[in-house]
C-alpha cells in the first residue's frame, strides 16, 4: 500500500504550457536535468519499489497518454514532460535506468516519488517512520548527477557548454519532509522549525549546481496542501473558523506559504550572489489555489466538488522566453486532462 504521506500528492496532476515566445524553442536548451519528488519523477520509482506498491505503478496511472503505468504519479504527463515537449526534447529518462548505460544526451531525471529534501537520518533521529524513497533525498539526487557528469562531458570546456545550454529543474520538493511528521505527530510547532532546514538544503543544492556550471534553474514552490483531501480528512474539525471560503485548512496553507516565502527570500539572495544566473521561481501555490477558490470558472470538470477533490488540478504557467532567458510572468487555469489547450 502506498504511503499516505506522498501518495496524497498523486491527486495533483499538472499541465504547464509555455505561452509567450520571442525565440524558437529549439534554440534554447539542449538538455534538461530535473530533481524532486512524485511531481517530477518519470520512472525512478519503478526501479526501487515492489510491483504492487505504490499505487502509481498500477493502473489507472498512465492511462491517458502512455496507456500503461510507467512510474509517473499521473494519469498522463507531468510538468517536466510538457516542458520537454515544448523544447522539442525527448521525455526525460529516469536516472536509475541508466545504471547499465544509455543515451543521456538530452538530460536525465533524478527525481524520485516520495523523496525528501532532508536526508533519511534527520527523520530517523526524530523517530519518524519513513519510506524507502527517503533514501533518495535531494542531496542523494545531486550526488547522482555529479557521478554521472563525467559521462555527460569529459572536459572543463565541454562541461561548460553542456551545462550552459541545459535547463535545471529543482523541485517541487519539501512536501514529504513535512508530510512524514504531519502524519505521525500533533506537535505542529516542531514542524515550523524544519522549514529553514528544508529550504537551506534546496538553496544549497542550487548553489552547488551553479558552481558546477548551471545557468538556468527553475525552482517550483510548494502546493496549497491545506486543500488536499488527505490532510482535510486527517485534520477535520467542526470549527468552521479553521477553514477558508474554499474549504481549505487555513493553518496548513499558511504553513506552506511560509515555506514558499522563505524559499523566495533565499532565491533572491542567490540572484544577488549570482547575477548572471537565471533563477526562476514557479508559483504552484497560487496557481492551484485558484481552482479551489473558483472551480466553477473553469468548466464542469472542476465544478463537480467530488471530482474536483479527488481527480485533477490543471494550470498553465505563462512563460516569456527572450534570448533563452525564461521568466514566469503569470499563470492561468484551464480545463482538461492530459491535453494541451488551444
Amino acid at each position: 500500500m502506498a504511503s499516505p504521506v506522498w501518495s496524497l500528492q498523486q491527486q495533483w496532476l499538472f499541465i504547464v504550457l509555455p505561452l509567450v515566445f520571442t525565440t524558437a524553442a529549439t534554440s534554447c536548451y539542449s538538455s534538461i536535468f530535473s530533481f524532486g519528488d512524485s511531481l517530477t519523477d518519470t520512472g525512478n520509482l519503478y526501479f526501487i519499489s515492489q510491483p504492487q506498491s505504490p499505487d502509481c505503478l498500477l493502473p489507472p496511472y498512465g492511462k491517458t497518454h502512455f496507456h500503461h503505468p510507467n512510474g509517473r504519479c499521473s494519469d498522463g504527463r507531468l510538468i517536466v514532460d510538457f516542458i520537454a515537449e515544448f523544447f522539442r526534447l525527448p521525455y526525460l529518462k529516469p536516472y536509475l535506468g541508466f545504471i547499465n548505460g544509455g543515451n543521456i544526451e538530452h538530460g536525465v531525471n533524478f527525481a524520485v516519488a516520495g523523496a525528501t529534501a532532508l536526508d533519511r537520518s534527520f527523520f530517523e533521529e526524530k523517530e519518524f517512520v519513513v519510506e524507502v524513497t527517503a533514501n533518495y533525498s535531494l542531496i542523494v539526487q545531486l550526488d547522482g548527477f555529479k557521478e554521472l557528469l563525467p559521462s555527460i562531458c569529459n572536459s572543463t570546456s565541454s562541461c561548460k557548454g553542456v551545462l550552459h545550454s541545459s535547463l535545471f529543474i529543482v523541485g517541487e520538493i519539501g512536501g514529504n519532509d513535512y508530510g512524514f511528521p504531519l502524519f505521525q505527530t500533533s506537535v505542529f510547532g516542531d514542524l515550523i522549525t524544519y522549514v529553514p532546514r528544508v529550504v537551506s538544503v534546496i538553496t544549497s543544492s542550487i548553489r552547488e549546481l551553479i558552481n558546477l556550471g548551471a545557468v538556468t534553474i527553475l525552482v517550483p514552490g510548494s502546493l496549497p496542501l491545506g486543500c488536499n483531501p488527505a490532510y482535510l480528512t486527517m485534520f477535520a474539525t467542526k470549527d468552521e473558523e479553521e477553514y477558508d471560503q474554499a474549504g481549505c485548512l487555513k493553518w496548513l496553507n499558511k504553513f506552506f506559504e511560509y515555506h514558499n516565502e522563505l524559499l523566495q527570500t533565499e532565491l533572491h539572495k542567490l540572484r544577488v550572489l549570482y547575477p548572471f544566473t537565471n533563477i526562476i521561481y514557479a508559483d504552484y501555490f497560487n496557481a492551484a489555489l485558484q481552482l479551489y477558490k473558483s472551480p466553477e470558472q473553469y468548466g464542469s470538470l472542476l465544478a463537480n466538488p467530488l471530482y474536483f477533490l479527488c481527480h485533477i488540478n490543471v494550470f498553465v504557467l505563462q512563460v516569456s522566453i527572450t534570448s533563452c532567458n525564461i521568466k514566469v510572468q503569470s499563470y492561468r487555469t484551464v480545463q482538461g486532462s492530459g491535453r494541451i489547450p488551444n
